[in-house]
């Protein structure tokens, strides 16, 4: 018999069992850990660095962050934000730093530097932690005013049940059992696999760009149309950032945002689609055109592989002229009207079909899990089922890259934890 019940050994797992020690010592508080490894998310976490969270100080801003989530996470992010989380693992004596992007991680940039405060602090408070112990059904015993939990060989009671399983099918199906809706999970945050000879050869270089994705449409093969007279339309998705062509496409902080706010409408398009990069975003196809040709006036006796007039990857550059169908001898007086609105476009509306997905490093995210209007965002508690709790991916709650997620996790599980222990 146990006073609390945390289902998962995470982040917001061990975060929550921290505070609900703190605030209520006599509690008996256990972790119930589906592997044999606890924080297995944070040790993989910025490439084992471990982004923590975002120097963003501001809820505002920070919640714009949260393709879902926004709205529900504004109120929470005023109780306990970034500077919350950093106080809270440096007065435990992990110092912190915040680089140049936004990112926090410790100043070891070494995830054992985190994992090995949650976990001391876990032991030092007496929270119990059962390892290999995955959760196979959640019963509500009414006439007790209990929660039993059981797992492959064991039954658990509780009165306070929190849940931070991460992105759990088992889990999900044991709330909808319970009468919980679930938003059906799709991935999130993922690089784009692109097979284009623009890309080969050219891995590892990074530009500024804009990218968008224009509406996917399906024509029928009776009805012919005159593309050329139909106004272009806007993108359904757009985003500006460095972009980073790997061996298997493009990915980087564009690409990331794009996959997180376009979650739901990629899993719809099965990640068949085709995206435009800007490779030169202060400029449109036309004014690119335009500076082209005066390029070409001035530097008419050079030859345009060698020129490269702009701020941009030299191996990139060459890959776009070639594309554009101008050769390695073509001087700039040789250049054609048709060339030159080529390479505008390549610089400027470079399209690539995009087949595939690819996990962006070790770093799953999911878009889905409960549903948002079954949560009470003032403590984190089941509108449904009273001393149910919530944290981190389970809910529909996901953000970009950038220690986003892991502040959603850490603000639920304090305010969860602050709503348990205030009840005893």
């Amino acid at each position: 018999m146990y006073d609390v019940i945390i289902v998962g050994g995470g982040a917001a797992g061990f975060y929550a069992a921290i505070h609900v020690a703190e605030l209520s010592p006599g509690l008996k508080i256990a972790i119930l850990e589906r592997g044999k490894n606890v924080l297995s998310k944070v040790r993989i976490s910025g490439g084992g660095r471990c982004n923590v969270t975002h120097g963003e100080f501001s809820p505002q801003e920070l919640a714009l962050n949260y393709p879902r989530g926004q709205r529900e996470l504004l109120g929470p992010f005023h109780k306990h934000g970034p500077g919350d989380v950093m106080d809270f693992f440096e007065k435990r004596g992990v110092p912190l730093k915040i680089e140049g992007d936004g990112r926090v991680f410790p100043v070891s940039d070494n995830s054992q530097s985190i994992i090995d405060c949650l976990v001391g602090e876990a032991e030092r408070l007496g929270v119990k932690v059962l390892k290999n112990s995955g959760v196979n059904q959640l019963t509500r015993l009414a006439d007790d005013d209990l929660w039993q939990v059981t797992t492959m060989n064991k039954h658990y009671t509780a009165k306070k049940i929190l849940l931070t399983p991460g992105s759990s099918p088992k889990i999900w199906k044991l709330l909808e059992q319970l009468g919980h809706s679930i938003v059906n999970p799709v991935p999130s945050l993922f690089s784009f696999n692109i097979k284009d000879t623009r890309l080969e050869g050219v891995q590892g270089l990074s530009a500024f760009v804009h990218v968008e994705i224009p509406a996917k449409k399906v024509f029928s093969q009776k009805v012919a149309l005159d593309l050329k007279s139909v106004a272009r339309e806007e993108p359904v998705l757009h985003s500006e950032g460095m972009a980073l062509i790997t061996h298997w496409g493009l990915s980087g902080p564009a690409i990331l945002k794009l996959s997180a706010w376009g979650a739901k409408i990629l899993n719809k398009y099965q990640y068949n689609f085709k995206i435009r990069v800007n490779w030169m975003p202060e400029y449109t196809t036309g004014s690119m055109e335009r500076l082209l040709r005066e390029i070409k006036e001035v530097e008419s006796k050079k030859t345009v592989i060698r020129t490269r007039a702009m701020e941009i990857p030299k191996r990139l550059w060459i890959k776009l002229v070639h594309a554009a169908g101008i050769e390695n001898d073509v001087r700039w007086a040789e250049v054609t009207k048709e060339m030159l609105q080529n390479l505008a476009v390549q610089l400027t509306a470079c399209t690539f079909r995009v087949m595939g997905k690819s996990t962006f490093k070790e770093e799953f995210v999911t878009a889905g899990g409960i549903d948002l209007r079954e949560i009470n965002f003032k403590d984190f508690e089941s509108k449904i089922h009273p001393n149910l709790y919530f944290a981190g991916e389970v809910i529909n709650v996901d953000a970009i890259t950038g220690g986003f997620n892991f502040q959603n996790a850490w603000t639920g599980a304090y305010i969860a934890a602050q709503a348990i222990a205030a009840e005893d």
